[in-house]
């Protein structure tokens, strides 16, 4: 490292950028980390608790991440997200073991996570799909039924009032949890906040970009509040600007940026209003994504625990805006085409027919309609006891193939100019959950000679004791590392507050 402590700009305050400027605290303490969200409150976007499924993705109970693939189920992708979900619960045990941050109100909570299907072909996938898993120890603990006693004693209130004309299976992983990833952000940066050498601006718009003779960079930022433009001077930058991104990317003109288009997809939910319900409701519940569908939108019904009240959504409805953000602009897709991703996004756009298909079918529905879906899961639901939300906005990537073309491309990605002084995150699902081994590789990418070194090392290994070994391959490992962490974040199936 230089003799001169290195100025590092983060970009967004989500997830993202509060796990990168922990590690990168951490790892360069003398680093100066200025860090510029566009709002007026931390984690207000994607990483908000009403705007991310806060499933804490691991795997347990999305069936999209284990694909039907030449007659068998393909668990590769399953265990990927499983052990990343491992790895953030790591730093989170870290953060709480050692007092860098403190809460009031639980960020992580335990609540089963289960799968739902019905059919015969449904049911036959199930089987399957649990027989694979049961073979990976980090999914060892799963069960299966497809008794309908059993189910029903599960999920009384998505079998009551149903009919028994085809066969129902479910399962069921106790060890899931529940994130507020809005909470844990914002926990991280304000234990930041306290470090001199970490800046936090809310209300600050970034403009533009230049590239200076010497390497660095001079970033054009105004203060919403004042309308006063200033110029910031830095060697490193990470953008993690949610769907914003994709347009801070164009403005620095990076020849690895170039070819990427985004496709933003909207996202509503019911949310129950009867208290009575949402107390009769004791799990996450996924099933089967519609054919066609972008895998936002597998349809699920979700408990939820958020700022210690407790929440039941069903959803959700996938929707279309021209907006990258919740908050952002309707101009935001046009102005995004220019002339190096306008022919990947057509090319795109032409292969994903059923995906417009379902987009449309999906915006022209009635709330009579939405509600029809939900009696699917819950046959004895009543309309009034439901209300229509606006969830958060995602934005799909779009990339350019090696014909020319473009390919619309599910999950994250990380662009990084050749020189290693920007690195950018573009994607969605199941960006937060994993959000500490993609920071990892964000590391990697910007310091791989300093990440060699054994200062780095050890450090990493202090705050990720599994850290440089893989969890799917060391099964015991990644069990006792589990029990550690479990005990760590306090979570108790049997007397985890807040669930009664």
């Amino acid at each position: 490292m230089n003799k001169t402590p290195i100025n590092i700009v983060l970009i967004g305050s989500g997830i993202m950028s509060a796990t990168l400027g922990v590690l990168l605290r951490k790892l360069i303490p003398d680093a100066n980390i200025s860090i510029y969200e566009r709002l007026d409150k931390m984690a207000a976007e994607s990483s908000d608790a009403w705007n991310n499924a806060g499933t804490g993705h691991s795997a347990f109970c999305e069936l999209n991440y284990t694909p039907l693939e030449n007659g068998r189920i393909n668990i590769t992708k399953a265990l990927e997200i499983a052990s990343s979900f491992e790895v953030s619960k790591q730093l989170w045990a870290y953060l709480k073991e050692t007092n860098c941050i403190s809460y009031d109100i639980p960020f992580i909570n335990d609540i089963p996570h289960m799968s739902f299907v019905w059919g015969e072909e449904n049911v036959d996938f199930l089987k399957h799909r649990f027989e694979a898993m049961q073979l990976a120890p980090i999914f060892q603990d799963m069960t299966y039924s497809a008794d309908q006693k059993q189910i029903t004693d599960w999920l009384p209130l998505m079998m009551e009032g149903r009919v028994f004309d085809q066969p129902f299976a479910v399962t069921k992983m106790d060890i899931g949890t529940d994130v507020n990833f809005g909470a844990i952000a914002r926990g991280m940066l304000e234990y930041l906040q306290k470090d001199g050498n970490v800046d936090i601006h809310l209300g600050h718009n970034v403009c533009d970009f230049s590239r200076l003779e010497d390497g660095r960079w001079k970033i054009e930022i105004e203060n919403l509040a004042t309308e006063e433009r200033k110029e910031v001077f830095t060697d490193y930058i990470f953008i993690g600007a949610g769907g914003g991104t994709l347009s801070l990317l164009e403005k620095m003109a990076i020849e690895e940026a170039k070819g990427y288009g985004g496709f933003p997809v909207s996202g509503h939910f019911f949310q129950c209003t009867n208290e009575d319900v949402i107390g009769r409701h004791t799990a996450k519940v996924y099933g089967k994504a519609a054919v066609g569908s972008p895998p936002m939108s597998v349809p699920h019904l979700d408990r939820r625990m958020i700022d210690g009240q407790c929440s039941l959504l069903f959803g959700p409805y996938a929707g279309f805006s021209t907006k990258f953000l919740k908050n952002g602009s309707y101009l935001d897709l046009p102005l995004s085409i220019e002339r190096h991703n306008i022919w990947p996004m057509l090319s795109a756009a032409m292969r994903n027919t059923k995906l417009t298909k379902y987009l449309i079918k999906q915006v022209m529905q009635s709330d009579e309609d939405r509600f029809s879906e939900l009696q699917a899961y819950y046959p004895n639901a009543k309309i009034e006891d439901w209300t229509l939300i606006t969830a958060g906005q995602r934005v799909q990537i779009i990339k350019k193939d090696k014909n020319g073309g473009g390919v619309l491309q599910f999950g994250t990605e990380i662009v990084c100019s050749a020189d290693k002084s920007v690195a950018a995150l573009l994607g969605a699902s199941p960006g937060a959950s994993t959000s500490v081994t993609i920071m990892l590789e964000v590391i990697k990418k910007m310091f791989p000679e300093e990440l060699k070194s054994q200062k780095w090392q050890r450090t990493l290994q202090e705050i990720i004791p599994t850290y440089g070994t893989s969890l799917i391959d060391d099964g015991k490992l990644c069990l006792k590392t589990r029990k550690r962490t479990t005990e760590i974040l306090n979570l108790d199936n049997e007397s985890h507050p807040g669930w009664s």
